[in-house]
């Protein structure tokens, strides 16, 4: 069975679908003629909330707040371990491809996110609802499709990336401060369970505290390694453009790694990292107090980017900080322990790398698990009415608490394989509502001038 799931993650994750979100954003990113890097000034602009948030919008929560808790969802293990592998797997290459094809998937984020809000739907007590389910169904009327992405998305939230991977994480980075897996599961359930019974509201109070807090830490740490590294910086440069096209050139041959490994696992690695053509942060996005749906298409683009910032500090701190005999020799670290020692190394001071990475995985991972239950909520509640929540959130402070005590490689590749479905369906909804997503574009540019670049 663990043979099948991985030759399926494989299969599914081939350059079919890779290609496929790569094609699909450079579509949309010509087609929409949106300037997407000047775009983000705008951005900034709407994110503050002034701009477009107020009490006469649709929406439960402000701009900021549904960026910080689709943020939760995305800032994760991922983008500190996850990059550390690409790289041991890919080659310094990994980093430029993720860079190419995450300038493309800005455009995703941005359709997909208007679209979630151009189609959601407001209940009579005032809780809005939205994502891919949502715009498949009510956009594309095919309600099939929304049900297909709506149960992937529940199967991810419960035994994917939203309980197993990331309380395994948690307990694993624990160790560092002595804690037994069993107190730790302990706190980590109690706590869970007591954001998510208030539901968004509180899931959105606490992703804004936390999000900005830890990203402004784990960028600020790695920048520091960076800066006291700083002569190794453009070596780390060359090696990550010359190992994109040509690795044995710089890694040596005995590495394995050619340059369609380093460009399909740097491809995966931003697609993971920003989930941009995954759909699901658009659930998030769809809960915004906005008054316009291409505002918040353009409020969502900057968490993309910050995805895109993480995993490129964490990468940058493992090129100056490790050798390629411990990158791709026989001694080669892996994950969590190669980022670790790579600040531990960078910042001369064992221990402070090791809290840095420890502390980081603890926070990123904790917002992703609630994150990814009001997801996986707001995916039951599609499906089968709000009847569901309770039984869903009981579940899922069930596997919350257990996943520590599993070992995860079958569950990550079944993860790979509902993830890569949703993608797929996402895809076909973003396809097919292209007239409308560049229609709604048009016409807002028309009444709003961009000045974004001035």
């Amino acid at each position: 069975m663990n043979e099948f799931l991985h030759a399926l993650s494989e299969l599914i994750w081939g350059w079919p679908l890779l290609s496929s979100i790569f094609l699909v954003g450079i579509y949309f990113s010509f087609k929409l003629k949106i300037p997407t890097w000047g775009t983000l000034k705008l951005s900034m602009k709407y994110i503050t909330g002034d701009a477009i948030a107020n009490d006469r919008c649709s929406g439960n929560v402000s701009v900021f707040a549904s960026l910080c808790t689709a943020l939760s969802a995305t800032l994760g293990t991922g983008n500190i371990v996850g990059m550390a592998v690409a790289i041991t797997i890919g080659g310094p290459g990994a980093l430029f491809w993720l860079w190419a094809s995450s300038i493309f998937c800005l455009a995703l984020r941005y359709a997909e996110s208007m679209l979630a809000v151009k189609y959601r739907k407001i209940a009579t007590d005032g809780t809005v609802s939205g994502g891919p389910m949502y715009y498949m169904d009510y956009g594309l009327g095919s309600d099939a499709l929304a049900k297909i992405f709506a149960v992937s998305g529940v199967l991810v939230a419960l035994v994917g990336i939203g309980t197993f991977a990331q309380s395994n994480s948690i307990a694993i980075a624990c160790r560092t401060f002595k804690m037994p897996p069993a107190a730790t599961t302990a706190i980590l359930t109690i706590t869970v369970a007591l954001v998510i019974v208030g539901g968004l509201k509180k899931i959105a109070v606490v992703a804004e505290k936390i999000v900005p807090i830890m990203t402004i830490f784990y960028i600020g740490s790695a920048a520091i390694v960076l800066l006291a590294n700083i002569f190794r910086i453009p070596a780390a440069l060359y090696s990550i453009f010359r190992c994109a096209f040509d690795p044995q050139s710089v890694i040596g041959g005995g590495a394995g790694i050619s340059a369609a490994i380093a460009a399909s696992v740097g491809v995966r690695r931003g697609i993971f990292s920003h989930e941009a053509g995954l759909g699901s942060s658009t659930i998030a996005a769809a809960t915004a107090r906005v008054d316009s749906a291409p505002k918040q298409g353009i409020a969502s683009m900057i968490g993309a980017l910050l995805s895109v910032v993480v995993c490129t500090m964490t990468g940058l701190v493992v090129l100056v900080s490790c050798d390629n005999a411990l990158l791709f020799g026989s001694g080669a670290l892996e994950g969590a322990t190669l980022t670790a020692y790579a600040f531990s190394k960078g910042l001369h001071m064992a221990i402070v790398g090791e809290y840095v990475v420890s502390i980081s995985i603890v926070f990123f991972a904790f917002t992703t698990i609630i994150g990814w239950n009001y997801y996986g909520e707001k995916c039951v509640n599609y499906i089968f009415g709000p009847r569901a929540i309770v039984p869903y959130k009981l579940l899922f402070l069930f596997f919350v608490a257990i996943g520590p005590f599993f070992r995860i490689v079958s569950i990550f590749a079944l993860a790979d394989i509902v993830v890569g479905i949703m993608a797929a369906v996402n895809l076909i909804g973003l396809v097919g509502l292209r007239s409308v997503i560049a229609d709604e574009t048009k016409e807002f540019f028309k009444s709003q001038p961009f000045k974004a670049s001035k």
